[in-house]
């Protein structure tokens, strides 16, 4: 299983044993033996939930990482009916379907970090971690992507870097669908991994020149500066860049163009950006038509829990879709 993950569907209970078996082989493989038997109660009681409060459950599971640690963080999504009080169902003995009401609980209790974000109506998403050791610092960016149906791989992909301290993200949409698309945006995340610590508009640049030898792609690359208080934009292709604070968001501009291929100029734009906004990056595979006001509290919340919500309800199933939301650095 790669660092992306994999994506279930939580459509019925035997769905219950396979997720729990991939569970147990990314543990050993990343080394959390030791709290494999955690990760099965998180992993079990997830899936437990979506299977009893929504028919159209999805679960990714995947691995995590911050500096030389690895741990994984299971991340279940519906659009079931909602939760208009967490405190309350985060109690045990709360239960809406006749259970002991110990579910939610438990997962607290058995991993390293959770969090959840629900709407009445709307659905749930609910992230969990299991690390080996202490909790990470809470991560300042998060992205996922999922592919087109009836594909098996990603043309969309994304990346997160500190890099001489610039705090610096890529989404990367490969021309088409499939493996030539998700080969074209790899390289686009390699050559960004491993560019030098440069602006938006050099590192762009930069990967726009490493990936000629594939069909390329739109890319978008941010970079999030706490103390000047403003977000460093630099588009190429159909990548939406918006800053969401509370009930508004402003979209930012990218520039025509295929990376890799055809580029007239590329530009550098600044954006103020304040500590309580989150900035979202997303492929053509979603729609630009959600709204941040339909998500009380959704942009102060943790950034996979934004960017998870923006893919259930704005991704579409016709195209490769990704989404990546950051705040700005502690």
């Amino acid at each position: 299983m790669s660092d992306e993950g994999t994506w279930f569907r939580i459509d019925n209970a035997s769905v219950a044993s396979t997720v729990r078996r991939a569970a147990d082989r990314l543990a050993e493989t990343i080394g959390l033996a030791e709290r494999a038997g955690d990760l099965a109660i998180v992993v079990a009681e997830m899936t437990s939930n979506l299977l009893k409060h929504t028919t159209e459950g999805t679960l990714l599971l995947r691995t995590v990482r911050s500096g030389d640690e690895a741990g994984v963080e299971v991340l279940a999504v519906d659009s079931g009916p909602g939760m208009a009080d967490l405190p309350r169902f985060m109690r045990d003995g709360h239960s809406t379907a006749g259970t002991l009401g110990i579910g939610l609980g438990a997962i607290v209790r058995q991993s390293s970090w959770c969090d959840m974000h629900s709407v009445p109506g709307k659905g749930t998403v609910f992230a969990a971690q299991v690390w080996p050791g202490e909790t990470p610092e809470r991560a300042w960016a998060s992205g996922m992507s999922r592919p087109i149906t009836g594909e098996s791989v990603s043309g969309d992909g994304y990346a997160i870097r500190v890099a001489d301290g610039r705090h610096q993200v890529l989404v990367s949409d490969g021309l088409g669908h499939g493996p030539l698309a998700a080969a074209a945006s790899q390289a686009a995340v390699n050559a960004f991994r491993h560019a030098p610590a440069v602006p938006p508009v050099s590192l762009l640049e930069n990967v726009h020149r490493a990936i000629s030898h594939t069909r390329g792609a739109a890319l978008a690359i941010a970079e999030l500066d706490a103390a000047a208080g403003l977000v460093r934009y630099a588009g190429l292709g159909n990548i939406s860049g918006t800053i969401v604070d509370g009930v508004s968001r402003r979209g930012m501009i990218s520039l025509p163009g295929i990376a890799g291929h055809q580029r007239r100029q590329i530009k550098e734009y600044e954006y103020p950006m304040s500590r309580g906004a989150a900035v979202v990056l997303h492929s053509d595979g979603v729609v630009d038509r959600w709204s941040p006001g339909d998500y009380p509290g959704l942009s102060s919340a943790a950034p996979v829990l934004v960017a998870a919500t923006v893919l259930r309800d704005a991704g579409v199933r016709r195209d490769d879709a990704c989404v990546l939301a950051a705040r700005l650095p502690s």
